[in-house]
């Protein structure tokens, strides 16, 4: 972790590990004689996990839209900007980021009244909503806006951690330490179940101190000894084999193939250039960047063809992807070949 004295709450998969940070957040802030701190801000369009706290987190996004058959869903969850640039509500049509996504963070936290806010969640790049890497200066603007105010920093690097940027933390890119991070299945590579919750010291030694408080929270096979020795071996075999190394270097490759698919005019934009996470957008009209409409059934055919060219996943007009960290050079020609060979038929489909 990047600070070293962090403390780890092992539990079994990312979305006990948002809940494990939500709850750690909330109960730092009552230690600390703050208990009307309880909201949480997220971003539209984010996918944090499959709990109802996690659920009320995330709305839209690639991964659908809000569910409707739950009920009422967990209250204090305020909705805030994604830092999509081709999508940002704030600069897509003024050809640059502003920081205007993360100064909505800060106005955000104002209007709704400082001494309510517990936290901020988001993810280093915002996977579900679509692949998108933020404005170098976004994360540690959030940083400083987080602080100003009081809020918890929490980092969900359960998609971006372990190398997938290219980094062992996708926050190492821009130099920033989230007061908790969530990583999640990547630490065993998906063979055995694992999550956790990492502390910064600010926030474990609220917990440790002379004033005797606990974080009283529990989920039954958290620290799983099978699933640890795992994790283990798994990260023995990634710095043995230099994997992180190597999603930066094929990372950087895989983007710049993917500019090819520019060809095709139904192409809009290419996301990526950090590691092994990128994505393809596909728009009805490029100048204007409308999508196309429900009738055009883009997600059915788009899945079709995926199964055709042998490409698992799932995909609708945002085709993500996410190859694995041992990648070959010829392996990143033959999958930017099928996306290219895919887009190609889907664009005489249309």
């Amino acid at each position: 972790a990047p600070d070293k004295d962090s403390r780890i709450y092992f539990v079994s998969g990312g979305s006990e590990a948002v809940e494990t940070a939500l709850k750690m957040a909330k109960n730092y802030h009552a230690i600390n004689g703050e208990p009307t701190r309880w909201k949480i801000l997220s971003r539209w369009g984010s996918y944090h996990g499959a709990t109802l706290a996690c659920t009320s987190l995330g709305r839209g996004g690639i991964m659908g839209g809000l569910p409707s058959d739950f009920g009422p869903l967990v209250p204090g969850n305020i909705h805030v900007a994604q830092p999509g640039e081709y999508r940002c509500q704030f600069c897509s049509d003024k050809g640059g980021c502003n920081l205007e996504c993360a100064r909505d963070v800060d106005r955000t936290i104002q209007n709704e009244g400082p001494s309510t806010v517990a936290a901020f969640i988001g993810e280093p790049i915002s996977a579900a909503a679509g692949i998108f890497v933020p404005h170098p200066d976004y994360w540690p603007t959030i940083r400083e806006i987080c602080d100003k105010h009081g809020v918890v920093m929490i980092c969900d690097e359960v998609i971006t951690g372990f190398g997938r940027t290219g980094k062992m933390f996708a926050t190492e890119h821009w130099g920033v330490q989230p007061d908790i991070f969530t990583v999640a299945k990547a630490l065993t590579s998906g063979y055995l179940p694992i999550g956790a919750a990492v502390a910064s010291s600010k926030i474990a030694d609220a917990f440790t101190g002379e004033g005797g408080a606990t974080f009283q929270h529990l989920f039954t096979f958290g620290g799983n000894p099978t699933s640890c020795a795992a994790g283990m071996a798994n990260l023995d075999i990634m710095e043995g084999e230099g994997m992180v190394e190597n999603s930066a270097k094929m990372g950087e490759y895989l983007y710049e193939q993917l500019q090819r698919l520019y060809e095709h005019r139904i192409v809009g934009d290419v996301r990526g250039g950090m590691g092994l996470l990128a994505a393809v957008e596909l728009v009805k009209d490029r100048d204007t960047r409308e999508r196309f409409p429900a009738e055009a059934e883009v997600g059915k055919k788009v899945s079709r063809l995926m199964r055709e060219h042998n490409l698992l996943g799932r995909a609708a007009d945002v085709i993500p992807l996410s190859p694995p960290l041992c990648i070959t050079r010829d392996e990143v020609d033959h999958l930017v070949g099928q996306i290219d060979s895919l887009v190609g038929k889907l664009e005489r489909e249309l």
